[in-house]
């Protein structure tokens, strides 16, 4: 039989679209899976992104059975940043069927022609924080919980649809060497005593708090030139600080400050991989699923270190040198031995040259397509 595509419009359509990825990933050793909760937002009206971004999702059914899903985002506000009309798909997820996954893009680029777009881009979601990327590398490691994992044949399936590379972003995975390390953590402070600045700690979520607004403008600051970002405005700040400081463990974040004023110059967010943890609750909180995640934050030896950003005024004076260094000595005190890297373009060569200083594997690679429509 025929594919046939569905625009999702009920609640149970809605549970069917976040669904179909545990029904294709259930026999993978390494697909980590989402909190169903977590992925059910999207569809929420006060989702913040709704008020510049036009949104819609399908489905796909062969025999009767669902075997496929996609969303289609147009982001209103970096299109008029960067002059483009692209529509985005993202959240797509599909059986080996080059049917299903052809039918799925055809529908997105057709929605995205409608409204008058050129050009299709992904997988790309509302922000830089959203789902981004497809994994093309890497499908015998376990993804940090900031990544993505895709099935092996993804890849094939959207070349042979006449989809090519638009950007790549790489990962690393780096054993914590004593010596390395003690070199770092050596360095990060002769660096801070050399441009006058300090690390700020926390042991608790909320001593963290009073510095997520910062710590948002900063991001938007340090990140404004590279692709996919935009600026956060108040609602998403406060979406995203709901979303994320809650499942932060403190110790894992550092905040690189001036010693004269205080001003925020850098900050580093770190966790203890909690990968192994959300397999084990497979898509629910409650009720064991918080209790395997509280028993990866505190006994691990890997750490995944989530995001990173430094101020303009640091970016070539080693301010992520001081941050890592600083999130290192944490590490050490805590019996990290492994950390893992989230997606850095490939073109970074600075980033990539400071990990290379380490026992390093590059393993993981996801990539961002685009055709023209």
């Amino acid at each position: 039989m025929s594919v046939e595509i569905r625009p999702v419009v009920s609640k149970k359509d809605q549970k069917e679209f976040v669904n179909i990825q545990f029904e294709l990933y259930k026999n993978s050793t390494y697909w980590v899976p989402p909190i169903k909760k977590d992925e059910l937002s999207i569809f929420e009206a006060d989702n913040p992104f709704q008020k510049f971004c036009d949104t819609q999702y399908w489905l796909a059914y062969k025999n009767g059975k669902c075997v496929g899903r996609i969303g289609a985002i147009i982001n209103h506000k970096y299109n008029e940043k960067t002059e483009e009309k692209n529509v985005r798909f993202t959240r797509l997820e599909f059986a080996d069927d080059r049917e299903v996954v052809q039918k799925l893009l055809e529908t997105a680029e057709q929605w995205g022609r409608d409204k008058g777009m050129t050009g299709i881009v992904g997988p790309l979601g509302f922000t830089n924080l959203d789902h981004q990327g497809m994994m093309i590398e890497g499908h015998d490691y376990l993804p940090s919980v900031a990544s993505e994992y895709h099935l092996p044949y993804y890849k094939e399936h959207l070349e042979g649809l006449g989809y090519d590379k638009l950007v790549d972003w790489i990962e690393f995975r780096l054993t914590m060497d004593d010596a390395v390390v003690d070199k770092g953590i050596k360095g990060a402070s002769l660096l801070m005593r050399r441009t006058k600045t300090k690390i700020i700690s926390f042991n608790s979520s909320d001593e963290l708090v009073k510095y997520a607004d910062e710590i948002f403008n900063l991001l938007g600051e340090a990140f404004k030139d590279l692709y996919s970002v935009i600026t956060f405005d108040h609602d998403m700040v406060e979406y995203y600080k709901k979303k994320f400081l809650k499942l932060l463990s403190p110790k894992y974040v550092k905040v690189l400050v001036s010693e004269e004023d205080n001003e925020m110059m850098g900050f580093v967010i770190g966790m203890p991989s909690l990968s192994k943890a959300l397999q084990k609750a497979n898509g629910s909180i409650w009720p064991f699923g918080w209790w395997h995640i509280m028993q990866a934050l505190k006994k691990n030896d890997t750490c995944d270190m989530l995001l990173t950003a430094v101020h303009p005024k640091l970016q070539r004076l080693g301010g992520g040198v001081m941050l890592v260094g600083e999130l290192q000595k944490t590490m050490k005190e805590n019996g990290i031995k492994y950390l893992e890297t989230t997606g850095m373009f490939e073109t970074n060569q600075k980033a990539i040259q400071n990990w290379k200083n380490y026992d390093h594997i590059q393993h993981k690679r996801k990539r961002c397509f685009t055709k023209a429509l």
